[in-house]
């Protein structure tokens, strides 16, 4: 999930528009991420299965 959908429960804004520090604190930790932060859940989904048949593959 991207945080321009999300709503701030303390201003009522959008995050992405980082109008109390709450919003602006929160943008900031969504932004940094971490290596799979900007893929959405089928791709993830497609990259576990290409591991799980990766790793059949080696072991047969």
């Amino acid at each position: 999930m991207t945080y321009d959908r999300l709503v701030c429960g303390n201003c009522a804004a959008p995050v992405s528009e980082g109008r109390c520090p709450v919003c602006r604190a929160n943008r900031e930790r969504l932004q940094q991420g971490g290596p799979f932060a900007g893929l959405n859940p089928a791709a993830l989904l497609a990259l576990l299965v290409v591991l799980v048949a990766a790793v059949a593959l080696l072991a047969v």
